[in-house]
């Protein structure tokens, strides 16, 4: 069956592993997930983002950090609802959240990123 959001089912997914107590969240795989879990990674959230599996079968698994809590996702950008800011209106979105992963014109980028370029975008999640 086809996914309408699948950045959505892999924001739920995440949050029903770490809710559940689980080390780890598999999910099918595609680039701009993967995309989203390495930022992830570098920004500190997670512990590991690997691929497995073969062609058609790819899946993203996604290691939790131990010694942090339990992740704050947010989807911001739906299918049926996208959200667009500018640069100088990044900040006024985040809405007391640590992090804001952006579509732009230059692939994904964090809400710092997306400020220090002066580039605005569409706003796909927040995570703290």
């Amino acid at each position: 069956m086809p996914l309408t959001d699948p950045i959505g089912d892999l924001i739920t997914r995440m949050r029903n592993a770490q809710h559940g107590g689980r080390s780890d969240c598999r999910a099918q795989w595609s680039k701009i997930k993967q995309a989203i879990c390495d930022l992830m990674k570098q920004q500190g959230y997670l512990e590991t983002v690997t691929v497995e599996g073969e062609e058609a079968k790819k899946e993203l698994v996604v290691t939790f950090r131990t010694d942090r809590p339990a992740l704050l996702l947010k989807r911001i950008s739906t299918p049926g609802g996208r959200k667009y800011v500018g640069s100088g209106d990044i900040r006024s979105h985040l809405h007391g959240s640590s992090m804001a992963i952006l579509s732009t014109s230059t692939g994904l980028v964090t809400h710092k990123e997306a400020r220090l370029k002066n580039i605005g975008g569409e706003i796909l999640c927040t995570v703290s």
